[in-house]
């Protein structure tokens, strides 16, 4: 999923701001809107990957709205859009991002842009850890004539090539230091559950 083709699902009860950062947002992403909890949920599904949450609603606040997108295991990133600055309260919440009113377009946008490419960046990195791990699996099982005369494994190979490019551009994008460092780890020993299964055996 490119971030052009992210959908994003604004939760807001003032009418106003709600129609303002959909106009910040409609040139660049696909966006849908809701203006209480209730119909929030109601509209959330696969196909929303970022989700703007107000969190000073009535009826529904936005912390309950969070919890409930959580505990359906939505995959989608959540960034909390409010006035209220961040107490110790929010250690407990599942956000990925907290914004603090009045926020600009630009922060908006960026916001939402960081957190699809984030998303992007998981969804590859889970792909190329069980790339790397059947690759592995094949290594400790076959000789390397066997694996050379493979043109399945000749395919996982060039596979695992292209997603580990097309990572290294992403991550270089957005120049986080730390996810690259969580991302080596993982593609630099996959053979770690083995490892930690054997030592409790």
């Amino acid at each position: 999923m490119g971030v052009d083709e992210t959908t994003v699902l604004l939760v807001e009860d003032e009418e106003a701001l709600l129609d303002i950062y959909s106009r910040w947002l409609t040139s660049q992403f696909d966006v849908k809107t809701a203006s209480s909890g209730s119909q929030a949920l109601d509209i959330l599904d696969e196909t929303v990957d970022v989700v703007l949450l107000d969190r000073l609603m009535p009826e529904m606040t936005g912390d309950e709205v969070l919890s409930e997108i959580r505990s359906r295991s939505n995959s989608c990133r959540v960034a909390m859009v409010t006035a209220v600055e961040p107490d110790f309260d929010i250690i407990g919440m599942g956000f990925d991002e907290y914004l603090t009113k009045p926020i600009e377009r630009e922060t908006l946008i960026d916001t939402v842009t960081e957190l699809a490419e984030r998303e992007n960046i998981a969804d590859m990195s889970r792909r190329l850890y069980a790339l790397t791990r059947k690759q592995s699996l094949l290594q400790s099982s076959k000789s390397e004539s066997e694996l050379a005369a493979s043109d399945e494994y000749a395919s996982l190979t060039d596979e695992i090539k292209t997603l580990r490019s097309e990572l290294d551009d992403s991550l270089a994008e957005i120049g986080d230091t730390e996810m690259v460092a969580m991302v080596r780890d993982l593609e630099d020993d996959p053979d770690d559950e083995d490892e930690t299964e054997g030592d409790t055996q």
